[in-house]
């Protein structure tokens, strides 16, 4: 089978992280692998550090509806004669509904959909209901049941679910540095970890806002919050609050991190306050790690983590609740060791990579047999 995958992605995150799992997963298949995708990209820079089995194919940056986009993609797929197109990211949706509106590329093709958008335009609702996508891969049941309503009826036969992975590995020989020696924090704070990008979606001020509770209402000074991500327009505003609320002692934003999952052995807890999410793959790597999770109930949370019994959950935004179940974990180190061990397991039974590569390759042969 001969797949080209599609990716618009300019910066890194969760999503380029599972592309990357996928190909290799998909290798053990016999999956012959392309990858179209922009020049000068985290994606392009970290893709040739690996050993993986794909081919690339890279253009410089241009908008996907316009004419050198669409001419360069009916070339690859001409010259290449492929089973399936996989399309990775929204505006990889626009580039390709847009090529095959004006080429006819006669090449099934599937969806990935990663993430929930706030507001989906006619236009966006034009695409995503195009005729020629055979199949629309949710992450998890709520951007299924998101994406529902998005969708016209007829085309709600196209939707399925395949959870992301994290590829588990015996020996895991990465040197990282210590955080706490980093930033001067002593051996006997508990870190409070959260990696997230500096977006709307990822509502970091109701992280700020939960360790307001803990430290100035709830007096609990033996915690220190580290957040990695890459800083964005919002990074000044939340310092700024971090500051109005007294917290600089208490909160480090360290920035991007290649490999921040790496650091999540070193987190005494993982706490994260998104109010949209797909995955969120971070959330999956701290089961793996075992390392224990207070989220709010988005993406795939509330499939992996059962409030109370591996982990905690809270309603978006509740940064009250979020405050009163990371105290009530980091006074009971038995509940901490529940919860480990139980989402370790469940982690172990449906968010491996494997599973990832086993499930989107049985997708695959589904849509290339189909009539």
């Amino acid at each position: 089978m001969k797949v080209l995958h599609v990716s618009g992605a300019r910066s890194w995150g969760g999503n380029e992280q599972q592309l990357l799992y996928l190909i290799e997963e998909l290798n053990t298949y016999g999956v012959d692998q392309y990858l179209f995708c922009y020049e000068n990209t985290p994606l392009l820079d970290t893709i040739t550090t690996l050993n993986l089995s794909v081919t690339v194919i890279t253009i410089p940056f241009e908008k996907p509806y316009r004419k050198p986009y669409r001419k360069q993609l009916k070339n690859v797929v001409e010259d290449h004669n492929f089973d399936l197109i996989h399309l990775h990211t929204s505006d990889a949706v626009t580039g390709y509904t847009v090529t095959d509106l004006f080429y006819k590329l006669k090449t099934r093709t599937i969806f990935s959909k990663k993430g929930i958008s706030r507001k989906v335009s006619a236009l966006s609702k034009y695409k995503y209901n195009y005729k020629n996508i055979h199949k629309i891969v949710c992450v998890s049941e709520v951007v299924y049941d998101h994406f529902k309503e998005v969708l016209y009826k007829k085309n709600h036969h196209k939707l399925c679910v395949v959870h992301d992975g994290v590829k588990v590995v015996d020996v895991d020989n990465e040197f990282i540095a210590d955080i706490k020696e980093e930033l001067g924090v002593s051996k006997d704070i508990k870190i409070i970890g959260n990696i997230a990008n500096h977006t709307k979606a990822k509502d970091l001020r109701t992280l700020i806002r939960t360790f307001d509770i803990l430290i100035n209402e709830k007096k609990v000074k033996n915690i220190h919050l580290v957040q990695m991500g890459e800083y964005s327009k919002l990074t000044p505003e939340l310092k700024s609050l971090v500051s109005e609320l007294n917290l600089e002692k208490f909160i480090s934003f360290i920035g991007f991190r290649k490999k921040a999952s790496s650091f999540l052995p070193q987190f005494d807890m993982y706490l994260m306050t998104s109010e949209r999410e797909g995955g969120p793959t971070t959330v999956l790597e701290a089961l793996y790690k075992k390392v224990p999770v207070v989220s709010t109930k988005v993406g795939v949370v509330g499939e992996a983590i059962a409030d109370g019994e591996n982990g905690f959950v809270t309603t978006i935004g509740d940064y009250e609740s979020l405050a009163n179940k990371l105290n009530i974990l980091l006074e009971d180190k038995w509940l901490q060791n529940s919860f480990s061990e139980l989402s370790y397991q469940k982690f172990i039974d449906n968010y491996t990579a494997k599973k990832l590569g086993e499930n989107t390759f049985k997708i695959y042969q589904e849509v290339v047999k189909q009539n």
